[in-house]
C-alpha cells in the first residue's frame, strides 16, 4: 500500500491507509496500546484494540521507533474530539505495525524544549535534538526564509553564481581558516571570509544582478550571535546607488517576511545614522520594540548608515571599519583622493538591523582603481604591499568595470528574529559548541603522520 502522509490523513476518513514514521509517545492501557505517531507533516493518534493482530508488536515498541502502519483512520466521536490539535477529529485504529528500526533508550527528552539540556550532549546527538518541534520548526523557518529570498530575486532577473570555497588568505579582517596544499607544499588556501572580491569581479564580467546562498568561515572569537561558520543571502548589483541597493533590500525583506506571517513595526525602515545610533542606543545595532511589541514577534527594521571608513589602529595609523572596497560618500570622496582628514571620511555602508542585531551590510564598491589605491595608501600600505593584497583586482578594475554595489545579509541572524531564538547554534543544523568543537564529528584534531608527511607539514606539539 502506497505511503500517507500523516497530514494529509483528515481526507481519508473511512479508508485504509499505511503510514510511516516515529513512535512520538506510547501509552499502554493494558487492554489497547495507544501511539502518537509522527511524520515530517504531523501527528495522529492511533489505537490498537483488543484482539488485534497488532497487539504483540504493539507491546515491545517503545517511543522513537521507527515503522510502519496500517490502519483504518475513523472519525473520532463528538465526545472525543480534541479542537486546536492537529487531526484532533480522527483516530487511526491499527490494523499492523512493522518496526523498520528499533531506537535505544534516548540520551535525554525530545519531546520538550531541548534548550536546557548540557551543550556538549546535544551536540554529541545533535541528529535526536533536531527531532524536537521546536527545532524542527526552526529550520523549517529557516528553509521558508532562503526559499523566499531566492525566489524574490529570482523575480527581480538576478542570476545565482557560487564562488570559490578555496580562495587566498588576506591579512585584512578575522582571521582566516587555511588549507594547506598537497600540490604546492608550504602553500594555503584560505576558506572564504565573505564573497567580496569575487562577486565584485562578476559586476566586472558583466553579469550585472547576481546572488548566491553564501557559505563564510572565520576564525573569530565565538559568542551568543556569532560562530565561525555562518550562511548569507549575498547580492551584488551594477549601476546603481545606495538607495537603489537599500530600496531592492527593503522591498525584498519586506515581501518575505510578511509572506511568512510576520508583522514590521515600521516601513519604510526608519533610517538613522551611526553617529546618532551610538548617541542614542549607545551601538550600532538595537531594538526598538516596545515590550508588548516584542511579545507580539514585531520585527522592528532600521537602516544605519553614515558610518565612519577608517578608524584608528593600537599603533597610531589607519585601518578600515567594515572593509577596505567601499566607496566614500560622494562628498568625501575628494579627501580620500587627496589623503586628506581621513578620520571624517564616511563611507557608503549601510547596515540593516533588526530587534537588536547586525541582520545586513553592505556598501557601494570602489569600482575604480585609483579609489581602491587611495583607501588602501590611506592605511599607509606600499604600492609592493598594494600590488600583493589587491592587484587582481586593481587590474581588473582596469577593464570596464560598471559603478556597483551590494549587500550580506546574515542568515541566522535574520531566522533569530523570526523564532526569536537568542543563540545561533539554536537556527543552524549541525552548529559549533562554544569551545570550537564539531557537533557529532570529532574536529578540530590532529592529523596522522602520513597525511601530515603528504601535505609537507611538521606539527610543533609543544
Amino acid at each position: 500500500m502506497e505511503r500517507t502522509l500523516i497530514g494529509e490523513l483528515g481526507s481519508y476518513a473511512g479508508r485504509a491507509v499505511s503510514i510511516s514514521g516515529w513512535v512520538d509517545v506510547r501509552r499502554d492501557q493494558g487492554k489497547m496500546v495507544f501511539f502518537d505517531f509522527r511524520d515530517r507533516s504531523g501527528l495522529v493518534q492511533g489505537v490498537v484494540l483488543p484482539g488485534s493482530s497488532a497487539m504483540e508488536a504493539a507491546k515491545d515498541i517503545r517511543n522513537e521507533y521507527v515503522v510502519r502502519v496500517e490502519g483504518t483512520v475513523n472519525k473520532r466521536p463528538e465526545k472525543n474530539v480534541q479542537p486546536g490539535r492537529q487531526n484532533g477529529d480522527i483516530e487511526l485504529e491499527v490494523k499492523s505495525i512493522e518496526v523498520l528500526n528499533p531506537s535505544d533508550a534516548m540520551p535525554f527528552d525530545i519531546s520538550g524544549d531541548t534548550g536546557g539540556i548540557d551543550e556538549s550532549v546535544r551536540a554529541e546527538y545533535r541528529y535526536l535534538d533536531l527531532r524536537s518541534n521546536r527545532m524542527q520548526k526552526n529550520m523549517r523557518v529557516r528553509s521558508e526564509f532562503v526559499r523566499r529570498c531566492r525566489e524574490y530575486l529570482f523575480s527581480k532577473q538576478f542570476i545565482e553564481i557560487e564562488t570559490p570555497l578555496l580562495t587566498e588568505s588576506t591579512p585584512e579582517g578575522s582571521r582566516d581558516f587555511v588549507v594547506p596544499s598537497r600540490l604546492h607544499p608550504g602553500s594555503f588556501y584560505a576558506l572564504p571570509q565573505s564573497p567580496q572580491q569575487y562577486k565584485q569581479l562578476l559586476m566586472t564580467a558583466g553579469f550585472e544582478r547576481y546572488f548566491q546562498i553564501a557559505r563564510a568561515v572565520r576564525d573569530e572569537d565565538l559568542r551568543a550571535d556569532r560562530g565561525f561558520e555562518h550562511s548569507q543571502v549575498d547580492l551584488e548589483m551594477s549601476f546603481v546607488t545606495m538607495e537603489d541597493v537599500m530600496a531592492a533590500v527593503e522591498d525584498m525583506m519586506t515581501t518575505v517576511v510578511e509572506a511568512m506571517g510576520y508583522s514590521i513595526k515600521e516601513k519604510p525602515f526608519p533610517r538613522i545614522s551611526y553617529k546618532d545610533a551610538m548617541e542614542k542606543y549607545g551601538a550600532d545595532k538595537f531594538d526598538m520594540r516596545t515590550p508588548e511589541e516584542k511579545e507580539k514577534g514585531v520585527l522592528a527594521y532600521a537602516w544605519v548608515v553614515n558610518f565612519p571608513f577608517f578608524e584608528k589602529t593600537d599603533e597610531g595609523g589607519w585601518t578600515f571599519t567594515h572593509n577596505p572596497f567601499s566607496m566614500p560618500i560622494p562628498e568625501h570622496l575628494e579627501w580620500l583622493m587627496k589623503g586628506e582628514r581621513i578620520g571624517e571620511i564616511l563611507t557608503t555602508q549601510y547596515d540593516l538591523v533588526c530587534n537588536g542585531f547586525e541582520s545586513g551590510g553592505g556598501s557601494i564598491r570602489a569600482h575604480k582603481p585609483g579609489i581602491l589605491e587611495a583607501a588602501y595608501k590611506a592605511m599607509g600600505f606600499s604600492a609592493e604591499e598594494l600590488e600583493e593584497r589587491v592587484g587582481h583586482m586593481l587590474k581588473a578594475f582596469r577593464y570596464g568595470t560598471p559603478p556597483h554595489g551590494g549587500i550580506a545579509l546574515g542568515i541566522e541572524r535574520n531566522v533569530m528574529n523570526l523564532t526569536g531564538e537568542t543563540y545561533l547554534r539554536e537556527v543552524q543544523a549541525f552548529p559549533m559548541t562554544r569551545g570550537g568543537q564539531t557537533a557529532v564529528m570529532k574536529a578540530p584534531k590532529p592529523l596522522t603522520d602520513k597525511q601530515l608527511k603528504e601535505l609537507g607539514l611538521k606539527v610543533d606539539k609543544k
